[in-house]
């Protein structure tokens, strides 16, 4: 009888126990769909187009709102947009990807953090690849805009990881963001 490992599927060699594949490829595909469950993250792609529509929309709603009382109304309605529009995608991913119940504030803190940290990585990778993509490619007046795409999927993965071991990460104490066997 072949022993399997609960966790991945595997025996102890790293192979699959219908002989499927390589034990690299096999422990690949384990680590794949332990850190990202099809649902989960079937879930989080289809929540995240609809925040992302109801974000632009929220954007320009306020824009067309304040621009008759606010000079660059834009910049206005770009920051309480975004505090809307982290609200919503917080709780669309709290109710319907993660399913957490409590702690809202602690987890909305936590989210806020997971954005602000794919803005500040988005940020300092841009010109990187921006570079990268005239230097290596044909895409030289079209770079920034191929960059910008390739980081939004960099960013959806870092994202769902972040959200998922961070901001609802059920295992880690609310007050200290500790997972308990760090303590």
């Amino acid at each position: 009888m072949i022993q399997t490992n609960q966790h991945d599927g595997l025996d102890q060699n790293g192979n699959s126990p219908q002989g499927e594949g390589d034990g690299l490829s096999a422990r690949f595909i384990a680590w794949v769909v332990h850190h990202f469950p099809p649902g989960q993250f079937g879930r989080y792609l289809v929540v995240g187009l609809c925040n992302t529509v109801f974000g632009y929309s929220t954007y320009v709603l306020l824009t067309f709102l304040l621009t008759p009382y606010v000079p660059y109304p834009y910049v206005v309605a770009i920051v309480f947009a975004y505090f809307l529009n982290v609200t919503f995608s917080f709780l669309s991913y709290k109710w319907f990807i993660f399913k957490t119940g409590g702690n809202y504030l602690s987890e909305w803190i936590r989210c806020l953090t997971v954005y602000i940290g794919g803005v500040v990585l988005g940020t300092a990778l841009l010109p990187a690849a921006v570079f990268g993509i005239r230097r290596l490619t044909p895409f030289n007046a079209s770079a920034p805009y191929v960059a910008g795409a390739l980081l939004m999927g960099i960013n959806v993965i870092v994202g769902f990881l972040g959200h998922k071991n961070f901001s609802f990460s059920p295992s880690r104490d609310a007050c200290t963001g500790i997972h308990p066997m760090e303590k």
